[in-house]
């Protein structure tokens, strides 16, 4: 005869599904978006709009303009550096996209 399972708290049972399914890397990939502007401090955050991060990795970025899309290509692999920190491969690319900021 088994024994029956014990119950499994909450937290403990979804941190397992998540960690199966391969939603806990979208969702530490999603994170990125929300702490953006923390992330490249202010001088980048006014002129910028983190978007999305699609599955393969790459995040999607509004920029104000095209000089600062020039000027942020430059920098991608500092500002990759800054958003990944001790996580490797959080994000692998960045988009860079011209347009309004007050627009999805």
């Amino acid at each position: 005869m088994t024994q029956p399972k014990k119950p499994m708290a909450l937290g403990e049972a979804l941190g397992g599904y998540l960690s199966r399914s391969g939603l806990a890397r979208r969702l530490e990939q999603a994170t990125v978006v929300e702490a953006w502007a923390e992330l490249v401090g202010p001088q980048i955050a006014t002129v910028t709009r983190a978007l999305s991060v699609t599955p393969d990795g790459t995040l999607m970025v509004r920029v104000a303009t095209h000089a600062w899309a020039t000027e942020l290509g430059l920098m991608t692999t500092r500002i990759l550096a800054r958003v990944n920190g001790s996580r490797k491969h959080r994000v692998l690319h960045v988009r860079w996209m011209v347009g309004p900021l007050d627009q999805p």
